[in-house]
């Protein structure tokens, strides 16, 4: 019997489905006072402070950032008229290409529309040429690193979340004369842990393995002139292939791949979520260039960042809540239950103005839910204390388990220690 598939959809919503069923918040962010926002839930309009922004450097409202955007839709309008190879390709691209590329001291870049069809769409291409390639990809990798790679087509090992002992247990293993490829990500992006990324060439250095890092959540944030962890550990020269994003620490939207010339040119010619696509508007585009360019010139906005995320880990250290990790500036308080967490999230927005998502299935597993909590460069000081405060307070109202009673460690943790970011996982691979 056939069965139509919104009938079917409707049955499952009713058997249980709905129980996890995503609301998506109205937030309308206000250029020049952000983080303030105005939030609708349940009709009504609040005042609100955002919490769990990607836009980490408050780069979105930035000045230049807007001008550049503004000037260059006076010039261009609003759209970019069809994809790169067929009346897409604007002078706009090809610059931003060039400055990302020297951002991260590659020979070539390829822009996309996204992060996600930047890592699916080279990726793709990147372990599928040749076929023999063998994969090697950290467990907690992204669901754009893990669609990628399905779509490859090629083998592929899943190495305990930053276990350089495992990843090399299992690359010993592989045919020598084999193609090989490692998959990181820097910075994860629900737990906030940090790859040990120089143990990570080392072993590509000894098994003579291409490497592709995801700089996603550090582009901006980390190293000279915003180029990354590998740049900030000195070793971006030793990873193959640097993946990025223009929506998060650049306030815009977009991702990219930096690389050799004749793999950036492989991507080019067969990633099907570049060719088959309209490019990104020449006005986002200058407004990306604006904001890399800004970021490359200026500390000013790293810096606070880090003084927040650092405060934050303080306070929530002293107010025993548990979270992830301490190694960047994604700060994942870990509640472990889908209702507790939903319930804090609506309290400290009916409470106290502030909204931070409960992070539940399938970005994190059933029963590892988060509140991911972003303190940004756009928060002064008094507004991290505020908000710890705060959340101190949901925590004992909801009598959430606390880090003492979960005998919990966040401290110098990598992902291997106990009760660590292993507890923060995204999708099976």
């Amino acid at each position: 019997m056939n069965v139509h598939l919104a009938s079917y959809l409707s049955g499952k919503i009713a058997g249980g489905l709905a129980e996890s069923k995503r609301e998506f918040l109205e937030i309308g962010r206000r250029s020049g006072h952000y983080p303030l926002a105005t939030a609708r839930r349940d009709g009504m309009d609040s005042e609100v402070t955002v919490w769990c922004s990607n836009d980490y450097l408050g780069m979105g409202q930035n000045p230049q950032v807007i001008a550049a955007v503004q000037a260059t839709i006076d010039v261009h309008g609003v759209g970019s008229g069809g994809s790169r190879n067929i009346g897409g390709n604007n002078h706009y691209h090809v610059i931003l290409e060039k400055e990302l590329a020297d951002l991260h001291g590659k020979e070539a870049a390829l822009l996309f529309a996204s992060g996600y069809t930047a890592n699916e769409g080279a990726l793709t291409v990147l372990a599928g040429m040749p076929k023999e390639t063998v994969v090697f990809s950290d467990a907690k990798n992204h669901a754009s690193i893990i669609d990628g790679l399905r779509h490859s087509g090629a083998k592929k090992h899943v190495f305990r979340h930053n276990d350089v002992a495992h990843l090399e247990e299992l690359i010993a293993t592989a045919p020598a004369d084999c193609p090989k490829l490692i998959v990181v990500e820097t910075v994860y992006s629900m737990s906030g842990n940090v790859a040990p990324l120089a143990e990570i060439a080392d072993i590509a250095d000894k098994y003579g393995a291409t490497s592709f890092i995801d700089e996603v959540h550090a582009v901006g944030m980390y190293g000279p002139q915003g180029a990354g962890i590998a740049a900030r550990e000195g070793i971006a020269d030793r990873f193959t292939v640097v993946m990025g994003t223009l929506a998060k620490g650049f306030g815009t939207v977009g991702g990219y791949i930096t690389g050799p010339a004749a793999l950036v040119d492989a991507v080019r010619t067969y990633a099907r979520s570049f060719v088959f696509t309209t490019s990104l508007p020449p006005a986002i585009a200058a407004g990306a260039l604006a904001s890399v360019q800004y970021l490359r010139s200026s500390d000013v906005e790293r810096k606070i960042l880090a003084e927040n995320a650092g405060l934050m880990h303080r306070l929530l250290v002293a107010a025993d809540i548990p979270f992830i990790s301490t190694d960047s500036h994604i700060v994942s308080a870990f509640v472990g239950d889908d209702d507790l967490c939903k319930r804090a999230s609506r309290l400290l927005f009916e409470q106290h103005g502030i909204y931070v998502q409960s992070i539940n299935a399938p970005s994190v597993p059933a029963g590892e839910e988060i509140l991911r909590i972003a303190p940004a460069a756009v928060h002064d000081q008094n507004e991290v204390e505020k908000f710890a405060h705060a959340l101190h307070g949901v925590w004992k109202e909801l009598d959430i388990p606390t880090a003492s009673a979960r005998d919990w460690s966040t401290s110098g943790l990598r992902g291997g220690g106990a009760r660590t970011a292993a507890k923060a996982g995204l999708l099976p691979q």
